[in-house]
């Protein structure tokens, strides 16, 4: 009898501990996707600032318009050159600002996620001791159920 109600004891608790693991690993792959979400993100970005910096001798080519220059727009190379670096300067600030937004927002995302790991530790904590307090008074009606036992056969 002993044996079998430590067996089960050890069966409940195993099962108890993959469903932690479970949970576990749930979150940690929820954690994964976002991480890889704002990684792309990140990319995408430098991408952008990449892309928008002139390579070489682009730069004397290069005009607002996209590199098409239609009659009537011409102006002088200074003013194309002027307004060139204004809108490159323009959309690094941009790009930077972005970069910098996204890394606040994955530290906001990685401080949020630890408090909510520490309340589900939290949670477990408390069901782990609840059931633990149901355990030992299982185990005190079973030591007086036994002592009663005993002494009623004496008698």
């Amino acid at each position: 009898m002993k044996l079998r109600t430590i067996l089960s004891l050890l069966a409940v608790v195993s099962i108890l501990q993959l469903g932690l693991l479970w949970i576990q690993g749930a979150q940690l792959y929820r954690q994964q996707e976002t991480l890889q979400a704002l990684r792309l993100d990140i990319q995408e970005l430098a991408e952008v600032i990449d892309s928008a910096t002139p390579q070489g001798g682009e730069e004397e080519h290069w005009s607002p318009s996209g590199g098409r220059i239609r009659r009537g727009q011409l102006r002088p190379a200074s003013f194309q050159e002027e307004d060139a670096a204004k809108e490159l300067k323009a959309a690094q600030e941009s790009a930077q600002k972005a970069v910098k937004d996204a890394r606040e927002a994955q530290k906001k995302l990685s401080i949020t996620e630890a408090a909510k790991r520490a309340e589900e530790k939290e949670k477990v904590k408390a069901a782990e001791s609840e059931w633990l307090r149901w355990v030992w008074i299982a185990l005190g009606i079973v030591a007086l159920s036994l002592i009663l036992r005993a002494w009623l056969r004496r008698r």
